[in-house]
């Protein structure tokens, strides 16, 4: 989900890039004079563009950065958010953080357990979990914004309202396993584990036409039997969390209590009947601080 700025900024970039040779073309003799371009079978010789082709596209952006401008303070945030870089062409290499292993994790190649992706530039992933609140005004504020974001889902709570998320679907955003009915995973034998994941796998693919490859356990709580039932169900990856935020309060995982270029940022589908606010006040506290901090923020499944 590029931003309109960064892709105008492409777009000029490779304008600017294109007319490089033409003005080069346009520069002086041995003697000191210009250079005249020799025509060819009587054409008249290449001249550069006029500079207001530039003009426009300066134009554009402008226009395009006011637009964004507009839009963020129309969802009262303190500064407009940071375009997030693109998609890397060589992905990280993705690895279980050290403490999070089972018995046997790599040898059984269990989907990796990570807290934050391997990368040196400045941008955080926004994670949600379950599904339970169903707020419009959410699903406006992060389409205007141009803000990505992973959901994990669980059927119990979303269930009642299986086409809101189809609209989150359509703009984008990745729909992925958290479980039918959301258990402390640890406590059941394998074959009830499995039957929680890979139902879940079925739900998703028939509601939504894709089966996922991402799965959150709840609560962040797993064992050995946990990742060996995700992965018969198809699971590839099981990101945890390195920070959440709350509509009043961010907590950390890290003793630090900061941001890290690659951390994963939990939150929940939650509203005022269990917070202080809604899920657009929690978007703001979350936005107003990683901007504010330097960060853009990324779509995790690029970096997968």
């Amino acid at each position: 989900m590029r931003s309109v700025v960064g892709v105008r900024v492409g777009v000029a970039a490779l304008t600017l890039a294109a007319l490089a040779p033409l003005v080069a073309g346009c520069g002086e003799d041995r003697k000191g004079g210009p250079a005249a371009v020799p025509p060819a079978g009587g054409q008249q010789p290449l001249q550069a563009p006029p500079a207001r082709a530039l003009d426009s596209y300066a134009a554009e952006l402008r226009a395009a950065h006011a637009a964004r401008t507009a839009v963020a303070k129309r969802w009262g945030l303190k500064r407009v958010p940071l375009t997030a870089p693109s998609a890397p062409e060589e992905k990280p290499r993705i690895t279980t953080r050290k403490g999070f292993e089972v018995d046997g994790h790599r040898k059984l190649g269990l989907p990796p357990v990570f807290t934050t992706v391997p990368t040196e530039e400045k941008v955080v992933f926004l994670t949600i979990d379950d599904g339970a609140e169903k707020d419009p005004a959410f699903l406006r504020m992060m389409s205007e914004l141009e803000i990505p974001y992973t959901a994990f889902l669980s059927d119990y709570v979303i269930k009642d309202d299986y086409g809101y998320f189809e609209k989150m679907r359509d703009r984008g955003v990745g729909l992925h396993n958290h479980t039918l009915n959301h258990p402390y995973l640890p406590g059941l034998s394998y074959a009830r584990q499995k039957d929680e994941i890979c139902d879940m796998q079925d739900v998703i693919e028939k509601r939504y036409g894709e089966r996922p490859v991402l799965f959150r356990p709840p609560f962040g709580n797993y064992n050995k039997d946990t990742l060996r039932a995700a992965k018969a169900c198809g699971i590839e990856y099981a990101p945890l969390w390195n920070e959440e935020v709350f509509v009043d309060r961010w907590d950390y995982r890290e003793g630090d209590r900061e941001l890290h270029p690659g951390d994963i940022v939990l939150t929940h589908f939650r509203g005022r009947d269990e917070w202080a606010g809604t899920m657009p006040d929690m978007i703001r506290r979350f936005l107003d601080k990683v901007t504010a901090e330097g960060y853009a923020v990324g779509r995790l499944e690029d970096y997968l």
